[in-house]
């Protein structure tokens, strides 16, 4: 197929309300190619960090009944009403984890680096839109891809999102007007299944028997009218509620925990030495931006700082460091809240480790290591000029894992992975005009 004809294939699949409000991104040609060694990577990250949410589970349980170090649940506490903490501790949500995973990977020269873990994602449409689309694209003069080639295959996204609701009958799918651009894309998701209707914060006529997939953050509650009654059928085991009410799940300074020294022996009991190792192989080290003063021999461990205060008299060089806001607020989704030192100033970083200090401890922050992503290519279209195009970009990767089943019987399944490949200048990579998002296949990767 010519490659405009190729384009103009994928541009008419778009549904006609869209995917994204107000948001456009530049047309692959071809599914991203990973290596088939990333590939399995991904796929065997699924069931990791399925056992990381169990484990983070237990370990919040166990700080909050004395059973472990008590300022765990402290610090996962910080900023949160004595409602929603009531809600997060209800016995009937004792065991419950999110039903969707998605961590956020970059591809570095060293391999795969995990920055952090969405329970509330976007794009789990779009990524079936995606996998569709591209898997019945004609290949270049190989005939018809294959339905294994894309990974998740052609249904991966619409059967793994339909697994996590079990028998319900009725799906209803709550989105607030925080979330609206993502609405486009839930609704053309409903078009494929009879179970799902989109609805928005004022739809209350919720039935024993139904499940609910929370497409809202719970720092936004106070604009979630039909929240109250979505949390009290959940704890009458009425409903079923996915992402639980648990805002420990939707904290990016959860990695600072696994690197925390004094929790090593409970990550090796209760993720196991292997799955242990893999995440301190791909994690970049994280610290809790926690104002208080060491000791005067105290230090921060492998930053050699005694004091916060000295992350502004880093050199440039040294501050490959990611500051961002761990969650419970309205900048920590997107690229909001997110400062990269080597791209800053001394002044503007010095200014954003103010805003994070004061920001304590209603909202903590989160320092980070920055894992520079590798330079690889995409050839996208041009519709404007009419021709393809080669652009060396810096890539995302957001695979979907959908966990189905209870109990012993829990299990992870990668429904698709999601590649967003930015202009090679931009550091931090998010799903700009003019980044390209492609679905991902197994094959190899074009280096730039």
């Amino acid at each position: 197929m010519e490659r405009a004809e190729r384009a103009e294939q994928v541009r008419r699949a778009l549904p006609a309300g869209g995917l994204f409000a107000h948001q456009q991104w530049r047309t692959a040609l071809d599914p991203f190619r990973l290596d088939p060694g990333i590939a399995r990577d991904i796929e065997n990250l699924g069931r990791i960090l399925l056992q990381f949410y169990r484990s983070v589970n237990l370990l919040y349980r166990r700080s909050v009944e004395g059973r472990s170090p008590g300022w765990v649940a402290e610090l996962l506490d910080q900023g949160k009403s004595p409602e929603l903490l009531s809600w997060q501790r209800n016995a009937t949500f004792r065991n419950e984890l999110p039903r969707v995973i998605r961590p956020d990977l970059l591809l570095t020269e060293e391999g795969l680096a995990v920055t952090e873990l969405d329970s509330v994602p976007g794009g789990i449409g779009l990524t079936q839109w995606l996998n569709e689309t591209y898997s019945h694209l004609p290949a270049a003069g190989a005939g018809e891809l294959s339905r294994g080639e894309v990974l998740g295959g052609a249904t991966g996204m619409r059967d793994g999102f339909g697994s996590i609701f079990g028998n319900a009958a009725r799906v209803h799918l709550v989105v607030s007007a925080e979330a609206a651009s993502y609405r486009p894309e839930m609704d053309w998701l409903a078009e494929s299944d009879a179970r799902f209707q989109v609805r928005d914060t004022s739809f209350m006529d919720f039935q024993p028997g139904d499940a609910v997939y929370r497409f809202f953050e719970l720092f936004d509650l106070p604009n979630v009218a039909n929240a109250g009654r979505i949390f009290e059928m959940a704890a009458r085991k009425e409903i079923r509620l996915t992402p639980p009410l648990k805002p420990i799940f939707e904290e990016k300074l959860l990695f600072a925990l696994l690197w925390n020294r004094n929790l090593q022996a409970y990550w090796r009991q209760e993720l196991g030495e292997s799955f242990f190792q893999r995440l301190l192989r791909i994690v970049p080290r994280s610290w809790v931006l926690d104002p208080a003063p060491l000791p005067p021999h105290g230090a921060y461990p492998e930053l050699d700082l005694t004091d916060w205060q000295q992350l502004k008299n880093l050199s440039q060089r040294d501050r490959d460091l990611i500051l961002k806001i761990s969650g419970y607020s309205e900048t920590a989704w997107g690229a909001r809240g997110v400062s990269l030192g080597s791209d800053l100033s001394a002044a503007d970083w010095g200014s954003a480790v103010d805003r994070a200090l004061q920001s304590w401890p209603a909202s903590p922050y989160v320092l980070q290591r920055y894992h520079k992503p590798r330079l690889a290519e995409i050839e996208w279209f041009d519709f404007e000029a009419r021709i393809a195009k080669t652009m060396k970009g810096r890539v995302r990767l957001c695979p979907y894992f959908f966990v189905s089943g209870d109990g012993d019987a829990i299990r992870s399944h990668l429904g698709g992975v999601l590649a967003t490949i930015c202009p090679a200048d931009k550091k931090i990579i998010h799903g700009m005009t003019d980044a390209v998002l492609a679905p991902c296949a197994v094959g190899t990767i074009d280096p730039a």
